[in-house]
């Protein structure tokens, strides 16, 4: 039976590769979700089998039920409420791993037919367990912080105190001496343990609260790290295979990911830990700003209908509005009439790593529609029109132009150096980072305010017109 086990595991380890791969790419990540998913349920069942944990009943029953839990969210979470939702999964994969190592630590130390016994346990088991609960503690922790921020039940600012890092200090040095503490003596140290789980939950949320809602991108990708790890650590510590490849997998890419993140923001990832960005509203520039130039529906669709190259810069505010139909109707209009359209996509646009292509994705925007902001920028000064929708700061030039700018050296889409942009906004409300945008007042830049669904209809109505 151990055999048919490792041999599901390493079918279930393949089938995690393979779908991770084709994540990678836009028109292969729902066959890559799918097949990550599958490879899943190959290592629960085979697990459940293999330990001989529960009958065939439970089993089917609890597939049952988890499908069911997961096709409802599928069904009934909004785009917008998507960044908390992976929030709240990451910080579930936290505390399954916090169980796992207090339920084997509890089977390592107690004999359930006799509580009055304690046995004795090795250093290896020790370190392993000490590390999944204290990981999965901060996963689990943090990742509430982070959802209660993106859904607005706490504020998404920075909450700063004074010495705010000597204490995170404090507690993280509390953490590593406790846990010496235990590896030492585990037989004595199961109070030690406990208050070691209570640590690992304050240093979750002491980490995430100093973190401005500007950062949650990153937030997102690294909490989605720390629950890999934890998972890995979880699979050493009850010496199964496939939950140290799948952790190990998670663990790795996470970090990939939030390398990535934080090279889209040119910053440093103790930067965004640290620096409490966000915790003042910063303008950028200096002097008069000069006057905005607004136009209305009727005005864009006609100069949306004179171009002949469009790039639309899909924000957070599209997610708001859930206006990707509609963006992607008039998309669809502007090239039956024989314009060029691209989506520029900023990495870290949106609340989450990825939040603009699968609210794209979801409108069955084509895939060799988006391109990345790499891609645009060096063709950006051919395109006619730049249809900003939602988005700021990955638009705002003052991350190229004003040194004292919290965001100088951010890149961004340069929508400036089109012939001619078209801001879509509901007012000239700040972005995400707190931030003024010199963009606004530029000379090219022609602001269409309104909610993002029905300017788009608008011009979708339009355009049907002719």
């Amino acid at each position: 039976m151990k055999f048919i086990a490792e041999v599901f595991y390493l079918i279930a380890a393949l089938l995690f590769v393979t779908g991770l791969k084709k994540m990678s790419k836009p028109e292969t990540a729902r066959n890559g979700n799918f097949l990550s998913s599958f490879g899943m349920l190959i290592a629960i069942v085979a697990t459940l089998v293999h330990y001989n944990i529960l009958d065939w009943t439970y089993i089917i029953g609890g597939i049952l039920a988890g499908s069911v839990i997961g096709l409802i969210l599928a069904k009934t979470v909004k785009m917008t409420e998507m960044p908390q939702m992976v929030a709240l999964l990451n910080g579930y994969g936290g505390l399954a791993s916090l169980l796992v190592g207090f339920a084997e630590f509890s089977r390592q130390f107690y004999d359930v037919t006799n509580p009055d016994v304690m046995h004795s346990i090795d250093l290896y088991t020790s370190i392993t367990i000490i590390l999944t609960v204290l990981v999965g503690a901060i996963t689990f922790s943090g990742s509430i912080i982070a959802w209660a921020k993106l859904k607005e039940v706490m504020t998404g600012k920075p909450i700063l105190f004074k010495g705010q890092q000597f204490v995170n200090a404090a507690i993280l040095i509390a953490a590593v001496v406790g846990g010496v503490m235990f590896c030492i003596n585990p037989a004595d140290s199961y109070y030690i343990f406990i208050a070691l789980i209570g640590i690992g939950l304050i240093l979750g949320i002491t980490s995430v609260i100093p973190i401005g809602g500007a950062d949650m991108p990153v937030v997102i990708s690294l909490l989605n790290s720390y629950s890999g790890i934890a998972a890995c650590l979880a699979g050493f510590v009850i010496q199964n295979n496939a939950l140290i490849v799948t952790g190990s997998l998670v663990g790795a890419s996470g970090i990939i990911l939030t390398k990535i993140m934080c090279k889209a923001m040119n910053r440093s990832l103790a930067n965004v830990l640290f620096s409490g960005f966000g915790a003042v509203q910063v303008k950028s520039g200096s002097g008069e700003k000069g006057e905005v130039n607004p136009v209305s529906v009727e005005d864009a669709y006609a100069l949306l209908e004179a171009a002949n190259s469009v790039c639309i810069v899909p924000g957070y505010g599209l997610a708001v509005a859930q206006a990707q139909h509609a963006c992607r109707e008039l998309a669809d209009l502007l090239e039956k009439k024989g314009t060029e359209v691209r989506f520029a996509i900023h990495p870290v646009a949106g609340r989450m790593p990825g939040h603009m292509n699968v609210l794209l994705a979801e409108a069955n925007v084509s895939y060799d529609h988006l391109y990345e902001m790499d891609a645009v920028n060096p063709i950006i000064n051919t395109v006619d029109i730049c249809l900003v929708i939602g988005a700021n700061d990955v638009v705002n030039p003052a991350a190229r132009e004003d040194k004292s700018s919290p965001i100088y050296g951010m890149p961004i889409i340069n929508v400036d150096y089109s012939r001619t942009v078209i801001v879509m906004k509901r007012s000239m409300a700040t972005g995400f980072a707190g931030i003024e945008n010199p963009l606004f007042y530029k000379s090219n830049t022609r602001m269409l305010f309104g909610d993002a669904k029905n300017v788009l209809q608008g011009l979708v109505a339009e355009f049907k017109k002719v």
